[in-house]
């Protein structure tokens, strides 16, 4: 190529490797290269794939690779800072640089000009310490980091490396302009400039950002000022080549209807019939699924990016499957078999991430399923599709991952955008005409981040001893997020950082820098560098919430962001199931089920935040232009203007159609709609649509909510998304005034900020703002403090921090709220519109919800479901725990209204009031001390308070002795104590008797605070018109006293009386015991369940003498019962009957001999016994995989069957004795009969009938032992042949064929936990062990927990006593729990459950497995044969059958029903004799108590025992 005369300026080698690599330079190059080589800031927005990269690090390669005349100190050789926000951004960049390197290179020894071969290296927080050790030995020459490993090194030796650094590049500034990362970098860059010989040139490169000039103040800073002021800008060069790049995206919508998506369909589908029956929500996923696996298979290499990571896990993991079953080959580009698709989001960790990132690029993969992590600049290769499942919610994200295809100089960005719903659907096309025209979303700088502020100080006084703070101000001030910091603030953060707040509340207040006021000098104290290094940086720690039941299961996990949006009463989805949050504490959310309820998805905002308001503006002019289009051109010109396929340009007009006939408006820029409707339960909905997003909706719901409780004390709830708010209104809030909801913009900034600190939110941001400036420092360099520790840490300094208003972290918290989450400004200008009717206001009510609320509700970034009328036990509990200080400051009030247990409260005032047992007084001088206690009581009230019947007497003896006297209180007579008689006197004017000792009557000092605070000590909380009516005192006195005592702290204000109303008044010291008994009874709530309530769980959850009947219920039962081990003598008489009323075993041969059902063999018991395991035939082969296979017998006549029903298939008995001719004549019926059930009890064989089963456990046996042989002579005709023993009746048939297709480990071990859950309901370790399930508890574990994480099932500690990791199907703790208490026998005996027989070895009876036997002087065993009797639960007598023996347990001794259920087996038919000869070991005898129980129950006494027959 000829030469550019741009490239002129390089050295030869650099020109001559150009030349040979690339066509021609690109504008943003030929524009970029002059201003960077000649030392001036640059700051370069060009388009993906238009070479930025090398436009920055092409002058510098060439200063690197050209001799210099001054020789570089080896020990500060670093002359080029490449600083990336992203590792594998650096990790990429890397790996690209080795080649120009080479190039180059190779192009100086073809032209024999020097060459100097630059070192480059990697410093990042995956760099390993032996690696930055010898980075600190042996810098290089070109350093690729991140931004917080560059304030580790500038906060250590290292920095004497940096010394002669003379560029420093910031790739995809964009990302870090707007965030508090993005100023900590730029106090970096001026502590790193401070340091230098000379200061570096900056170079900013970024695809996406509006407006460069605020990008390049960024950038540059400013230069210093005078007396630590800042001076004027730093100049920037502004290289702006345009973001415009040829883009051919499609917004495509596969079905007809978007507006029927969500709705309830009755369709009977495949499955359990219940769950066939229930109807299930339409859904647009398993349209868009098969149509992204077409495009996929269509291209070379697709990223599909998503907006969160469950969704992109789900993704993956469905179109892997659909693969499969299309039968795709997987197989990549090396040959190497394997998933099409692979998930890549930030919480893999990095070397996963990696291999995923090589394997697309080398073909091995087609796709990768993605969230923002490959959002920025990663060189993805070939990629020529990118596919956006949900609209991006930006233009400049969407430009970032459009972007990622044809990543290549000129190649057009191919991209498809899938919306998730109708309002989905319109943002999206909004974006794509955006992005096509190029109007970026405009960015803003953060001013001031003061937690960032006092961490870089910390972090710079640390390395300059005696720093004066003038040069401290000038260099922060350097930085353009401080250039408006005023000395006040400045001032501020050095009075935290020096100690100013007390650090004996709040131990990491302690002084961190020295500052001499009078020298104006800063010195850091010890332990302050290496504070600043273990706890630097500015990403926040965020992580997951734990979910969990209130009893403490845990359900799974939400990120952070999204706990930030809840609150309690909301529901959202785990899994497939629905849940309520109850609670939100600092380190979990507690939630309840909330089943069959629509729920929202978990969200993460890290992933997408709100919408901003410009893009908001935009969507609403798209609404009224589109409504405003011609009938006949409307759909063509959608399709055109906004890239939308013709089914998405319909579902646009259809929906703004619908949504015009529904409310006759539809929102817009220029309009907002105020929807009223009733929902399911008959609470008003108030639904504003208005299209201007997260940031203004969430401080103007906030404000609605404050001005509602204020003006009109509604509990309003609120929730927002970026299509509008939702209100729900108690079914009493008939009329709601439209003013309320539009408030004036002049008081928008109070009510925000007033309701601010209540919110989760605040508490959140706190303790992110606390964090960065160092207050909850990490305990240990190498790992992370937990979160919850962290939040438990921030309350407690949130809590000092509190007292203070001017505290730094306070102010920031504040300015981060209202400026960076929330755009108050914003706000204040739409509601400016509103009151100037420049936005006009249309207000409708409709009978349902229009198109745009559901859309609004379906989305479900925010749906409002009914709170139940108490709270949930771990909430109150959780906000009882809390201190008193604390909940004021966190709830404005100390409402504990809703927290106080009733039950608590009646009993601490029966003690209150010496009421209880055990406070009576039993004397004359104990009445004494009760009226001294309590004060005035009628003669009623005294005679309540003691005990006996000698009430009057000893109130007569006081009153004689003058240790009482009687005066007349608010016109009733009362006595008191002699010694109070000065107080009633003066405080009500009490007339006294005469005589009284002179001590009593002289004056008290505030009589009437006296007897209004004895009268707080000795009540609950009590309103004041209560106290002045006992007293008999006007109100005003009454609230004189009271606002005496309170201002000393002796009694507090509030609502605190459970269903009580008004404003209450408690003593503080009541209000304590209340407040503790309350939390003791609510922790009660939520503990585990006893064992016996988890027996009685199982009755119920396997219907023990419930109403199943018929083959249905038979289906329903044997459903719980496959694949476990059952003694098959036990199935027919004790197993079965007990589920089914009226069961027949007619029905049980059905199943078996139509083929549904099969029976395995599983051991022998004994000659004519054994156990077995009955499975429906879909589900063998994946249970059997989970069974202990049996020694298989190896016997001549075993191999002869095998072989034979292996070549022959399925035979009878005449079968099977014709192959026994051969090789093994001579064999008797009874030996082949023998060999035959060896091979049942070692699973290898079944029949399709039950009758040769019920044959050997009747005892039938074959009839003779002639050899077998064949039947000689013809049969005659009418006469049947010989046709076998009883034993050997049916069809037999080998196993091993029902077992194929073999399943996966994977699928058997799926199986086999959910056979479990279904069997159980709470899966215990013991129960498992008990099971014998292959690879014992450990071999479900896994499962149980990936089915715990998708939502299926809960983990938590339901039941006391067994192992900690249990876990239970969805409805089932609430089951279990609810069985927590059972009724009184002796008190309602009407209620007592009857006494239940089961087999020992039933699955549904957990003592022996799950749970252990109680002390007994026999040995009870889960033997065949043997009984147990139980009520509720507890265990009354183990019976062996066949040895006659009963063991008692210790519930025997007080319930002798278990003698009744014994007898009641032969009177319901199940046994034909019951016969009793042994009790504990030891022969029956008359004596026992045991005979006197039997002979109640109708047993008759035999010379072995005592018996009952039928």
């Amino acid at each position: 190529m000829a030469d550019h005369p741009v490239l002129e300026g390089f050295s030869p080698a650099v020109r001559e490797w150009f030349a040979a690599s690339f066509p021609t330079p690109t504008p943003p190059q030929i524009q970029g290269w002059p201003a960077i080589r000649s030392g001036q800031h640059t700051l370069v927005c060009a388009p993906t794939g238009s070479g930025k990269t090398l436009t920055a690090f092409l002058s510098s390669l060439d200063r690197l690779v050209t001799p210099s005349a001054t020789p570089v100190d080896p020990k500060a050789r670093t002359q080029v800072l490449y600083i990336s926000p992203l590792r594998a951004l650096a990790f990429d960049i890397e790996k690209n640089l080795r080649s120009p390197l080479m190039g180059i290179r190779l192009a100086a020894e073809r032209l024999g000009v020097p060459f100097v071969e630059p070192t480059v290296a990697m410093r990042t927080g995956d760099t390993s310490p032996k690696d930055r050790q010898a980075l600190a030995r042996r810098p290089v020459d070109l350093l690729i980091t991140t931004p917080e490993s560059l304030y580790l090194m500038l906060t250590s030796e290292v920095r004497n490396t940096l010394v002669n650094v003379h560029t420093v590049i910031i790739d995809e500034i964009h990302a870090m302009a707007t965030t508090k990362r993005g100023a900590h970098l730029m106090l970096s860059l001026e502590r790193l400039e401070a340091l230098t010989v000379r200061p570096p040139q900056r170079i900013g490169l970024s695809a996406t950002q509006r407006p460069l000039e605020e990008i390049a103040h960024f950038l540059g800073g400013h230069s210093a000022g005078v007396n630590g002021a800042a001076g004027p800008r730093r100049p920037v060069t502004i290289i702006d080549s345009g973001i415009r790049k040829p883009l051919e995206v499609e917004v495509v919508v596969p079905v007809d209807d978007m507006g029927a998506m969500g709705q309830v369909t009755n369709e009977l589908r495949s499955g359990p019939a219940q769950a066939a029956l229930q109807g299930q929500r339409s859904s647009i996923w398993p349209s868009i699924y098969p149509r992204i696996l077409q495009q996929v298979l269509a291209h070379r290499s697709t990223i599909i990016f998503c907006n969160g990571r469950r969704l992109t896990e789900r993704l993956a993991a469905r179109l892997n499957e659909l693969a499969a079953e299309a039968g795709v080959d997987a197989t990549g580009a090396a040959g190497v078999a394997g998933d099409l698709v692979k998930a890549h989001h930030g919480s893999l960790a990095r070397e996963q991430r990696v291999v995923i990132e090589d394997q697309l690029k080398r073909g091995e993969l087609r796709a990768i399923v993605a969230t923002s992590s490959l959002e920025l600049g990663i060189d993805m290769g070939a990629v020529d599709l990118v596919i956006q499942v949900e609209s991006p919610g930006a233009v400049s994200r969407g430009l970032q991952r459009i972007g990622r295809a044809g990543h290549s100089v000129g190649e057009p960005s191919k991209g498809t955008m899938y919306p998730k719903h109708r309002g989905d659907l319109l943002e999206a096309a909004v974006v794509v005409r955006r992005m096509r025209e190029g109007l970026i979303e405009s960015s803003r700088f953060l001013r001031n981040p003061l937690d960032v502020l006092a961490q870089q100080i910390v972090a710079h006084v640390a390395m300059q001893p005696d720093l004066p703070v003038h040069q401290l101000s000038a260099m922060v001030r350097g930085a353009a997020c401080f250039a408006e910091l005023s000395d006040e603030l400045l001032y501020n953060v050095l009075d935290l950082l020096s100690g100013r707040y007390p650090s004996e509340e709040f131990n990491e207040l302690r002084p961190r820098l020295v500052w001499d006021r009078v020298a104006g000098t800063l010195r850091a104290r010890d332990g302050s560098k290496r504070l600043a290094i273990m706890s630097g940086g500015t990403i926040p720690d965020r992580g997951l919430f734990g979910v969990f039941l209130p009893d403490g299961t845990r359900v799974g996990e939400l990120d952070e962001e999204m706990v930030y949006e809840s609150r309690p009463g909301e529901t959202f989805l785990l899994g497939a199931s629905t849940w309520r949050i109850e609670d939100i504490t600092f380190e979990r959310v507690v939630v309840t089920p909330a089943p069959g309820e629509p729920g929202k998805m978990p969200f993460w905002h890290g992933d997408r935040p709100g919408r901003p308001l410009e893009l908001g503006r935009a969507l609403g002019a798209f609404q009224r232009e589109a409504r405003a289009l011609p009938a006949e051109g409307a759909l063509a010109s959608l399709m055109a203007d906004y890239s939308l396929d013709a089914l998405a340009a319909h579902n646009v007009l259809l929906y703004l159609e619908e949504q015009a006939q529904a409310t006759g408006a539809v929102p817009d820029d220029r309009t907002i709609v105020v929807e009223r409707f009733r929902d399911e339960i008959g609470d008003w909905r108030v639904c504003i649509l208005s299209p201007f997003g997260v940031p203004v909706h969430a401080p103007w719901a906030m404000a609605i909510e404050r001005r509602l409780l204020e003006r009109y004390d509604i509990p309003v709830e609120t929730m927002y998304t970026d299509d509008g708010i939702v209100l729900r209104l108690p079914e009493a809030a008939d009329e709601l005034p439209l003013a309320d909801l539009i408030i004036d913009p002049d008081d928008i900034d109070e009510l925000v900020m007033a309701s601010l600190p209540q919110t989760s939110l605040f508490s959140a941001r706190f303790r992110e703002c606390s964090a960065r400036a160092l207050l909850l420092p990490r305990r240990r360099p190498d790992q992370r403090t937990p979160l919850w520790q962290q939040r438990q840490r921030a309350a407690d300094l949130l809590a000092v921090a509190s007292k203070y208003p001017t505290f730094p972290m306070l102010l920031e918290t504040s300015r981060e709220c209202l400026q960076d989450v929330f755009d108050l400004p914003a706000l204040r200008e739409v509601l400016g519109q509103l009151r100037s009717r420049a936005i006009r206001v249309v207000s409708v009510d409709t009978a349902k919800a229009s198109p745009f609320a559901q859309s609004l509700l379906f989305n479900w970034i925010a749906a409002f479901m009914y709170e139940g009328d108490s709270p949930l036990a771990e909430r109150r509990a959780a906000a009882l725990s809390l201190d008193r200080d604390l909940l004021r400051d966190l709830l404005g009030a100390e409402e504990l209204r809703e927290l106080l247990d009733p039950g608590a409260l009646a009993d601490l005032e029966l003690e209150l009031q010496l009421l209880a047992d055990g406070r009576r007084a039993r004397s004359a001088d104990e009445l004494h001390d009760v009226l001294r206690k309590v004060g005035d009581l009628s003669a009623a009230e005294v005679d309540l308070r003691c005990e006996g019947h000698e009430s009057a007497t000893w109130l007569a003896s006081l009153l004689h002795d003058r240790r009482a006297i009687l005066v007349s209180v608010a016109g009733v007579e009362r006595a008191v104590a002699a010694e109070d008689a000065a107080r009633y006197r003066d405080a009500l004017g009490c007339n006294v008797p005469l005589g009284l000792p002179r001590a009593f009557t002289e004056p008290v000092p505030h009589p009437l605070e006296s007897l209004v605070g004895r009268y707080a000590r000795t009540n609950g909380p009590f309103v004041v018109e209560g106290l002045a009516a006992r007293f008999g005192i006007s109100i005003d006195r009454a609230m004189g006293a009271l606002a005496a005592l309170e201002a000393e702290g002796r009694v507090v204000r509030g609502e605190f009386r459970p269903n009580g109303s008004g404003r209450e008044f408690s003593d503080v010291d009541v209000l304590r015991q209340l407040r503790r008994r309350s939390l003791a009874a609510l922790r009660r709530e939520v503990e585990p369940v006893e064992q016996p309530a988890y027996a009685r769980f199982l009755l119920g959850w396997h219907n023990i003498a419930g109403d199943r009947r018929g083959l249905d219920g038979l289906v329903e039962a044997l459903g719980q019962l496959q694949g476990a081990a059952l003694v098959a003598s036990a199935l027919e008489t004790e197993v079965l009957p007990a589920r089914l009323r009226s069961y027949r075993a007619a029905d049980l041969d059905e199943l078996c001999t139509a083929g549904e059902l099969v029976w395995v063999g599983a051991g022998a018991l004994g000659a004519n016994d054994g156990r077995i395991r009955l499975c429906f035939a879909d589900q063998l082969p994946v249970l059997a995989q989970g069974w202990e296979a049996p020694e298989p017998p190896a016997g001549a006549l075993h191999h002869l069957l095998r072989e034979h029903l292996r070549v022959h298939g399925a035979s009878f008995w005449g079968g099977l004795r014709a192959a026994a001719v051969g090789d093994a004549a001579g064999a008797t019926d009874t030996e082949l009969l023998t060999a035959l059930w060896d091979l049942v009890w070692a699973g290898e064989v079944t029949n399709d009938s039950l009758a040769a089963l019920r044959a050997l456990l009747g005892g039938k046996g074959s009839k003779g032992g002639r050899p077998a042989g064949p039947v000689r002579g013809r049969p005659r005709p009418g006469r049947l042949t010989r046709i076998g023993p009883p034993l050997g009746a049916g069809r037999w048939s080998l196993v091993a064929p029902l077992l194929l297709p073999a399943p996966s480990l994977t699928e058997a071990a799926h199986g086999t936990a959910l056979q479990l859950l279904d069997r159980y309901g709470v899966v215990t370790r013991e129960a498992v062990l008990a099971e014998g399930v292959r690879g014992g508890y450990a071999g479900v574990y896994g499962v149980l927990k990936v089915l715990e994480e998708r939502g299926l099932t809960r983990r938590g500690y339901f039941v006391a006593g067994l192992g900690a990791a249990q876990f239970s199907l969805p409805g089932a703790v609430d089951r279990l729990r609810s069985l927590r208490d059972t009724p009184d026998r002796e008190l309602h005996p009407a209620d007592a459950e009857a006494p239940v027989v089961l087999a020992a070895t039933d699955p549904a009876q957990p003592y022996g497995a799950a749970i252990a036997w109680p002390a007994s002087p026999g040995r009870p065993a889960r033997a065949a044969g043997a009984l147990v009797v139980s009520r509720s639960g507890v265990p009354l007598v183990w019976f062996e059958r066949r040895s006659h023996h009963v063991v008692t347990f210790p519930a025997a001794a007080d319930d002798t029903g278990w003698a009744e259920a014994l007898a009641r087996l032969v009177k319901d038919g199940r046994a034909r004799s019951v016969e009793v000869r042994k009790v504990d070991g030891e022969p029956i005898t008359p004596a026992m108590p045991a005979a006197a129980a039997l002979q109640a129950a109708g047993f008759v006494e035999g010379y072995k025992g005592w018996s009952v027959r039928a």
